[in-house]
C-alpha cells in the first residue's frame, strides 16, 4: 500500500492540502495528516471545511506537537511527504534543520531517509532569503513546487486549477493519475 505524509501549514492555500487528501482518499492511498496551529486558523478563514471533517479524510492524524508520532521516525516507512501549502516559516525551519514540531521533524526525516519531499511554497513576492532556502533544499533533492496555475488546459473554475496542481503532485510522487490535462491539448 502507498502511504504519504500530508502536512498543511499556515500559508494561504489550505485548499490544496484538503483537496490533496480527498484525491489520495479516492485513490486508496494511506495518509498521515499533520495540521499546524496556524493552518487551523487559515482553514477557518479560507474555507467552509471543519477541522474534524478534514481529519476524517486522512487515514491517521497527528498533532503538530506530537514529536513521538510515527512520521517523526525514519523507521516509519512511507513513500514521501507533501506540505501543501508550505509557509516560509516552515520552509526556513526545514532548510535549517529546526525540527521543533512534527511537520518540521517529519520533513527532516524525509530528507535524511532520501524520500520524496514536495513543498507547495506560498509567498509572493519572494525575498532573497526565501529563494536561498528553496535553493538549499532543492540541492538536497526536495521538490520545490509553488502552486502556479497553468492555463493551457483552459480552466473554467478554481477547482480546475486546483485539480491540475494535485495531478502534478501525484506525478512528482510517481503515482499514476488522470487528474490533470496533459500537454499537448488537442
Amino acid at each position: 500500500m502507498t502511504r504519504i505524509v500530508v502536512a498543511i501549514s499556515g500559508a494561504t492555500g489550505a485548499i490544496y492540502g484538503i483537496k490533496l487528501l480527498q484525491e489520495f482518499n479516492k485513490a486508496a492511498i494511506e495518509t498521515q495528516l499533520i495540521i499546524s496551529n496556524s493552518a487551523q486558523k487559515t482553514i477557518e478563514l479560507e474555507t467552509d471545511y471543519l477541522l474534524d471533517d478534514i481529519g476524517k479524510m486522512a487515514s491517521h492524524q497527528f498533532s503538530n506537537s506530537d514529536i513521538a508520532a510515527p512520521p517523526a521516525s525514519g523507521s516509519f516507512l512511507h513513500q514521501g511527504m507533501v506540505i501543501a501549502p508550505c509557509s516560509m516559516k516552515t520552509l526556513s525551519a526545514i532548510a535549517n534543520g529546526y525540527a521543533d514540531n512534527l511537520i518540521n521533524r517529519a520533513a527532516d526525516v524525509v530528507i535524511k531517509e532520501r524520500r520524496k519531499l514536495v513543498l507547495l511554497v506560498r509567498e509572493t513576492p519572494l525575498s532573497p532569503i526565501h529563494l536561498e532556502n528553496m535553493l538549499k533544499l532543492s540541492r538536497l533533492g526536495v521538490i520545490i513546487m509553488p502552486p502556479v496555475p497553468s492555463f493551457y488546459h483552459r480552466p473554467r473554475t478554481i477547482e480546475d486549477i486546483i485539480k491540475q496542481m494535485i495531478g502534478r503532485i501525484f506525478d512528482q510522487l510517481g503515482i499514476e493519475n488522470s487528474l490533470l490535462n496533459r500537454w499537448p491539448i488537442k
